[in-house]
């Protein structure tokens, strides 16, 4: 008795087909419908990967909290580097507060200092949140 692996029961190899001594065109017929379910695996495949990031961006989603900063609003930027010198647990974790001067669409906003020198480098939203004085 010859051990099998499960594979090969699966997938037939050479020497198993060898062994049930199939007809050249009958093996080369089920080679070939092997090959198509093999694209239709693939594409199974990629449905499924597809529809599981689309619920998991969903989910993902559902629980951001949509945040809108109009020219004019009073922000708390977070402190995004360590400082050498700082105070470890005990540094300050927002700088601030400072002023909205332009909002863009893809979530950047420039932001100014109370005494109106704007900073040149733009601000993404989630660094970013509320002051209320």
């Amino acid at each position: 008795m010859e051990a099998v692996l499960p594979i090969e029961v699966e997938i037939p190899s050479m020497r198993v087909l060898a062994e049930s001594e199939l007809e050249e065109a009958e093996w080369a017929k089920q080679r070939y419908e092997q090959l198509n379910l093999i694209d239709e695996k693939r594409l199974t495949a990629l449905c499924h990967g597809q529809c599981y990031q689309q619920r998991m961006a969903r989910a993902f989603n559902a629980r951001v909290r949509h945040r809108e900063f109009n020219p004019g609003d009073l922000v708390l930027r977070k402190v995004l580097h360590i400082t050498p010198d700082s105070q470890g647990k005990f540094a300050y974790k927002y700088d601030g507060p400072f002023i909205v001067r332009e909002t863009f669409s893809g979530g950047a906003i420039i932001l100014s200092d109370m005494d109106g020198t704007e900073n040149a480098l733009p601000v993404n939203v989630d660094a970013l949140k509320k002051y209320y004085p």
